[in-house]
C-alpha cells in the first residue's frame, strides 16, 4: 500500500523511468527483461488506462466549453459540413457517418444517442442541434432511426463555434492522424452551467443542473467586474437551477447556497399545477409542469402501482403497507388522465373523489407518494483547466471560465492582428506597384527571373513580389488605387485597435463584457423554473383511530397485536419451541421501535401489525435487519416520551423515543456498540435518580442531571466496571417508587431485594463510579419497580 507521497497521480506527467540496475547482477538485481509482465501489473495498467479514458475522454465535461468529447466532435463535424441554423436539414446518418469516420472511433449508436440528447428541448435547457423528425419524447420514447431523422445546428450553437477558425483553440490529430479536431470549443458563455451535464465515470460521477442564460451572464459579468466577489454576491444574480421543463424549486435558500458552496447537494423540485373550477362546486387539478427528468407516463405508472399493487418479489401477497397506501390514494383520487399533446407538452388531469375534501390534503397525498415532488442531485464534477477532474463550486466554475475567455479573446485578437498585418503588407506592396506601374511592367518584361528582380528594384518582400506577379493588370487601375488606400487606412485603424486590446487589460475586459451582454440580449430568455421555498411536505398518513392494543413479540421474532389492554399473558399461545419475548400495552398511534444486536433502530407502525389470534408475522416482513443484526430489544410508547438507553459495556444516554424512529425499512444507526456488547432493556425516565447494577452484584445510584441527553451514539460512562464485567440493567424509577433488584443468590436460588426511596437516597454517588455491593449478595438479572 502506497503512502500519500507515493500515491499514483493519473493526471500529471508520467514519472521518470527508474535508473538501470548496476551491472554485475547480484541477489537483489531484478530479473532480465524478457518481454513478459506480471498479471497483476498488467491488470493494473490496463484498468488505469481504461479509467483515464472514461474520465477524460467520455464521461466528464470540460469547464471551458461544457462539452464531452463526443458532443464536441458532433458539433465540430456539423460545423465543417456547413450545417448552420440557416442551412437545410440533412440526414442524421450523414452526420453520424462523418463523426465516426473522422473523429470518434466508436459505434454509431453512441454518437447518434449523444446527438439526440443535445437536440431534445426537454433534456437540454438550450438545445444545440435542431432536429427534424422523431427525436424522442419526455415520456421515454426513443428517437427514430438516424436514417429517418434530419438535423442542423441551432442558432445558439454559434456561441460555441463562431470563433473556431480564428486561432482561439488548439487542434490535435484525430485517432488515425488523417484529420485534426479541436481540443476545446471557444465557448462565448459558460455552457457547463447553461446546459449542465450528467455522466458516470470510474470512481466518480457528475450531475450538473442547467441554468438560465441571462442569469449566468449577469453573474459572470459581476465576477469580471468584481474579481474578489464571493458566492453571496453571486447568488442574487444566479439564484438556482433553471430546468427546461420548468417546475418549482422548493428548497430553502440555505440548501441552495450549501449545494453551490460545496459543489454537491440535493434540491427538492415540485411539479406546478393549477385548480380548474367546474360546475356545481366541482374542481380538478391540472398539472402542467413536471420536475426535471419526470414524465407524465411515469407519474401515471406510479399511481397505477399505488392503486393496483402487486406482491413484491418473493412474496405471495401484497404487504399491509401496500394495502394501506392503496386505501390512502383511492380515498382521495377518483380518476387520473394524461391529456398531453403537441399544444400542451404536459397536462395531467387529477380528479378528486369528493369536491368537499381539502385541496391541500389532496395534493399532499400525491406529492408524498409520486414523482410530482422529487430530488434533483447536484454534483458539479468536471475536468478543470488543469486537466484534472474535480468537484467545483459555483464561483470556481465561473472564475475558470473567465480565465479561459480572456485567453480565448487574446488568441483571437492576435490571430486577427496577424491577418491584418499580412494584409497590410500585401497592400503596401500593391501600392508600390501602383505608383510605379510602368517600371514594374518593364522589370517583369525584361527579366528572366521577375521575382528577384522586383525584390531588388523596389525593396519588396518575397510575399509582396509573389502577390504582384499573381494579380491582374486591371487590379492596378486608377480606381483600384483609391480602394487600396481606403482599405489600408481601415486596416491600420483596426491594427491599432487590436494592439490596444492586447496592450490594455482594461480594454480587453470592456470587450469581453460587451460581447457577453450582446450574447445575453440575443439568446437570453425568461426563467422557467420558479424558485419559491416551501416547507417539506409531510408524508400523507392514513387516519388511524387511537385505540388501546397489546403488542406481542416472541423470542423467535414473530409479532402480532391484540385489541385492548389487560390481556392474560399466560393465555397467549406461541409456535412450538417459541415463547414470549415482550408483551407491551400500547396504542395504535404509537410507533413500535425494534433494536437489533448491532445497535441499529427500526420502526414499524403498531396499526399495521397483524391482529387476531394467529401467530402473527415475522419481524422481517416489517423491517430489514442490516449486517446480520438480530432482534435485541423492542419498545413502543408515545414518541415524545424520554428513555434511557445503555449497553453492557457501561455506556448510555437519554433521549426521546422519537429520536430512535426511522421511516426507512433499513432503519438507522442508533447505538454505538463495541465488539461483544449488548443492548440493555431501555427504561423509561420518570424520576430524578438513575440506578445501575453490574453482574458482580454492585449497584450505583446517581442523579439524572449527570446523564447526557443526546439523539444516539455511544453516550457517556454510566457505571465503572471491572475487567470483563458487564452492566446488567439500568432504571430511572419514580422518586416515590420502590426499586426491585431481581437475580440469583448462592446455590442458584432466586433473590429479590427491594430498595425503598430512603435507601436509594443513601446510595447516591457520582456517575461513572463503581457503586456499592448489594446485600445480600446477588447476581442481578433485572431492575423493576415494586
Amino acid at each position: 500500500m502506497t503512502t500519500d507521497s507515493e500515491s499514483l497521480d493519473l493526471f500529471s506527467s508520467p514519472p521518470p523511468a527508474p535508473p538501470a540496475p548496476p551491472a554485475g547482477g547480484g541477489n537483489d538485481a531484478p530479473p532480465p527483461d524478457d518481454g513478459t509482465l506480471a498479471l497483476d501489473q498488467y491488470a493494473e495498467r490496463a484498468y488505469l488506462a481504461y479509467a483515464m479514458s472514461v474520465v477524460k475522454s467520455r464521461a466528464l465535461p470540460q469547464v471551458e466549453d461544457g462539452m464531452k468529447p463526443v458532443q464536441r466532435r458532433i458539433l465540430y463535424a456539423m460545423n465543417e459540413m456547413r450545417l448552420s441554423a440557416t442551412s437545410k436539414h440533412v440526414k442524421s446518418a450523414r452526420v453520424v457517418g462523418d463523426v465516426i469516420g473522422k473523429y470518434h472511433p466508436h459505434g454509431d449508436s453512441s454518437v447518434y444517442d449523444a446527438m439526440v440528447r443535445v437536440a431534445q428541448d426537454f433534456s437540454l435547457r438550450y438545445p444545440l442541434v435542431d432536429g427534424q423528425g422523431n427525436f424522442g419524447s419526455r415520456d421515454g420514447d426513443s428517437a427514430a432511426a438516424m436514417r429517418y431523422t434530419e438535423c442542423r445546428l441551432t442558432p445558439i450553437a454559434e456561441l460555441l463555434l463562431s470563433e473556431i477558425d480564428r486561432g482561439t483553440v488548439d487542434f490535435v490529430p484525430n485517432y488515425d492522424g488523417a484529420f485534426e479536431e479541436p481540443q476545446l470549443l471557444p465557448a462565448r458563455l459558460p455552457f457547463v452551467l447553461l446546459n449542465g451535464a450528467s455522466g458516470i465515470a470510474v470512481g466518480m460521477a457528475t450531475e450538473i443542473p442547467p441554468h438560465n442564460l441571462r442569469e449566468v451572464a449577469d453573474a459572470t459579468v459581476h465576477l469580471i467586474r468584481h474579481p474578489d466577489a464571493g458566492l453571496d454576491d453571486i447568488l442574487p444574480l444566479l439564484p438556482g437551477p433553471d430546468f427546461p421543463g420548468g417546475g418549482q424549486l422548493i428548497s430553502s435558500p440555505d440548501a441552495i447556497r450549501d449545494a453551490y458552496q460545496s459543489g454537491r447537494g440535493s434540491l427538492r423540485v415540485r411539479a406546478r399545477w393549477h385548480i380548474e373550477e367546474l360546475a356545481r362546486g366541482q374542481w380538478r387539478v391540472i398539472v402542467d409542469e413536471l420536475p426535471h427528468g419526470v414524465s407524465a407516463a411515469g407519474v401515471l405508472a406510479e399511481i397505477e402501482t399505488l392503486t393496483n399493487p402487486q406482491p413484491r418479489a418473493g412474496k405471495k401477497e401484497v404487504s399491509q403497507e401496500q394495502k394501506n397506501l392503496k386505501q390512502l390514494v383511492l380515498g382521495v383520487l377518483e380518476t387520473v388522465r394524461d391529456e398531453s399533446s403537441d399544444k400542451a407538452p404536459v397536462r395531467i388531469v387529477l380528479e378528486p373523489r369528493s369536491s368537499r375534501q381539502s385541496r391541500d390534503e389532496f395534493m399532499a397525498v400525491l406529492l408524498a407518494h409520486t414523482s410530482l415532488e422529487t430530488s434533483a442531485s447536484i454534483n458539479m464534477t468536471m475536468i478543470g483547466r488543469d486537466g484534472r477532474p474535480q468537484q467545483k463550486n459555483l464561483v470556481q466554475i465561473l472564475r475558470e471560465w473567465i480565465d479561459f475567455r480572456y485567453v480565448t479573446v487574446e488568441r483571437r485578437t492576435r490571430h486577427r492582428l496577424d491577418e491584418v498585418n499580412r494584409r497590410i503588407h500585401i497592400l503596401e506592396g500593391r501600392m508600390i506597384a501602383f505608383l510605379h506601374i510602368d517600371e514594374v511592367i518593364r522589370v517583369i518584361r525584361e527579366s528572366d527571373e521577375p521575382k528577384p528582380a522586383l525584390i531588388a528594384a523596389f525593396g519588396l518582400s518575397d510575399v509582396q513580389a509573389e502577390d504582384i506577379l499573381e494579380i491582374r493588370l486591371r487590379q492596378l487601375a486608377r480606381l483600384e488605387g483609391f480602394r487600396i488606400e481606403k482599405e489600408l487606412a481601415e486596416l491600420k485603424d483596426e491594427r491599432d485597435g487590436l494592439q490596444h486590446i492586447l496592450d490594455s487589460h482594461a480594454a480587453m475586459t470592456r470587450l469581453i463584457l460587451k460581447e457577453i451582454g450582446e450574447d445575453a440580449k440575443k439568446y437570453g430568455d425568461d426563467r422557467r423554473t420558479v424558485i419559491e421555498a416551501v416547507a417539506a411536505v409531510a408524508p400523507a398518513e392514513i387516519s388511524v383511530p387511537d385505540e388501546p392494543v397489546t403488542v406481542i413479540v416472541s423470542k423467535n421474532g414473530w409479532v402480532r397485536s391484540r385489541q385492548g389492554h389487560g390481556i392474560d399473558a399466560a393465555a397467549i399461545s406461541y409456535k412450538a419451541g417459541d415463547f414470549a419475548f415482550a408483551v407491551i400495552e400500547t396504542r395504535t398511534t404509537w410507533p413500535l421501535v425494534v433494536f437489533d444486536t448491532n445497535g441499529r433502530a427500526y420502526t414499524a407502525r403498531v396499526a399495521e401489525l397483524p391482529g387476531g389470534r394467529g401467530d402473527g408475522a415475522p419481524m422481517t416482513t416489517l423491517v430489514d435487519f442490516q449486517d446480520g443484526g438480530k432482534l435485541a430489544q423492542v419498545l413502543t410508547a408515545e414518541p415524545e416520551s424520554s428513555w434511557m438507553f445503555a449497553n453492557s459495556g457501561g455506556y448510555g444516554f437519554i433521549c426521546t423515543l422519537g429520536d430512535a424512529t426511522s421511516r426507512q425499512r433499513a432503519g438507522k444507526a442508533f447505538m454505538t456498540l463495541e465488539k461483544g456488547e449488548k443492548v440493555l432493556a431501555p427504561t423509561r425516565v420518570v424520576g430524578e435518580r438513575i440506578a445501575a447494577v453490574s453482574e458482580n452484584g454492585r449497584i450505583l445510584v446517581f442523579m439524572r442531571s449527570e446523564m447526557k441527553v443526546q439523539a444516539g451514539g455511544r453516550g457517556v460512562i454510566v457505571m465503572a466496571l471491572d475487567d470483563k464485567e458487564a452492566l446488567v440493567a439500568v432504571a430511572v424509577p419514580a422518586d416515590e417508587a420502590t426499586l426491585r433488584v431481581e437475580g440469583t443468590g448462592r446455590g442458584g436460588k432466586a433473590v429479590t431485594i427491594d430498595l425503598k426511596p430512603s435507601q436509594l437516597a443513601s446510595l447516591v454517588h457520582r456517575r461513572a463510579r463503581k457503586g456499592m455491593a448489594l446485600t445480600p449478595k446477588v447476581a442481578p438479572a433485572a431492575l423493576t419497580t415494586a
